[in-house]
């Protein structure tokens, strides 16, 4: 397949609405995009990632208004959460409308529901006028690529065209909340945090490994992407610190690489280091730098941990998978 490189929403939308895959830019990283409504597209998809088919994907739509072109019903407290947090880094599981594809939810009764809080991803949803499922744009278990190039990358020859935009802001996937139930669930954190979503709907608590129908089995679909297989991964061997590491010698840290939010006394030892200025950066730069790290053949990278502030902790759950659970 011959990859076409593209900078205008109306071409990607046209390719969409082919039943082709498009690779576009969101606020959280960049996803790969298919008509939710075409199985044989998204069926190509996953081929295109290598993803396992019973881990269901999320349905990107250019406006909270439209949710009834993927789900069969909003619940009130789903509605608050929309109205509060949308557009934006928040994903709801809903009740799935049948036009949805089987394999976009992995046979479940339940639909990720997003609207993505950037320009051009709402420009292409609202010109293709398709509901769009979107997974992140990387071979499945790689880090998400929060680049263009990053995507090529991974997906060169693999998907029909990749938009040339700007970098992502945020770099972490969103918020997955699931409002199918009685109380909203957090299946997976991200930038919009427990604290925030509580202060809108209080009752809303986090995920717990221990409830029957969300329990995670391998091979059993689950309601959340981003849960069940291995994910975020690079080809190095990645070490979770604090800082100042302890008990890394002059040998290893000169064949190695570090990033976090602290510098320290040995730091300059590192073939390969990045000290970002915040949090926020930290999580917006980490899959980047994971690629970097792969791009110099780096065998081990030393990674500190990210603290339990704001978007820290969605930063901690990347981190975790990263070094592989």
């Amino acid at each position: 397949m011959l990859t076409e490189y593209i900078d205008s929403a109306e071409r990607a939308a046209e390719i969409i609405r082919e039943g082709g895959l498009v690779a576009f830019p969101t606020e959280t990283v960049f996803g790969i995009g298919v008509d939710a409504t075409n199985g044989d597209a998204v069926a190509k998809l996953f081929e295109a990632k290598g993803r396992p088919s019973n881990n269901p994907l999320i349905v990107h739509l250019d406006d909270g208004s439209h949710w009834a072109r993927a789900a069969a019903e909003l619940p009130t407290v789903a509605r608050v959460l929309l109205d509060a947090f949308c557009p934006g880094p928040l994903t709801l599981v809903l009740p799935k409308l049948p036009i949805i594809s089987h394999e976009v939810t992995a046979g479940l009764a339940t639909v990720g529901v997003r609207i993505p809080d950037h320009p051009i991803a709402r420009a292409i949803l609202r010109t293709a006028a398709v509901p769009v499922a979107a997974p992140s744009a990387n071979r499945s278990g790689r880090p998400s690529g929060t680049t263009w190039q990053a995507v090529s990358e991974d997906l060169d020859g693999r998907i029909d065209a990749i938009f040339t935009a700007d970098s992502t802001t945020i770099g972490i996937e969103s918020t997955v909340v699931d409002c199918s139930g009685l109380d909203p669930v957090v299946l997976r954190p991200g930038a919009i945090t427990l604290d925030q979503l509580q202060q809108v709907v209080p009752q809303t608590k986090e995920f717990e490994a221990g409830e029957k129908r969300r329990i995670v089995v391998s091979g059993e679909p689950v309601n959340s992407p981003g849960i069940l297989h291995p994910h975020y991964q690079p080809h190095a061997e990645v070490c979770i610190v604090e800082v100042p590491p302890v008990g890394i010698s002059v040998e290893v840290s000169a064949v190695s690489a570090f990033c976090g939010t602290e510098g320290f006394e040995g730091l300059d030892g590192f073939a390969l280091s990045k000290v970002f200025g915040s949090l926020e950066d930290y999580a917006a730069g980490f899959y980047e730098f994971l690629r970097e790290v792969d791009r110099q053949s780096f065998e081990r990278v030393f990674i500190q941990t990210a603290s339990q502030e704001g978007i820290g902790r969605a930063l901690r759950d990347r981190q975790r998978r990263a070094a592989g659970g």
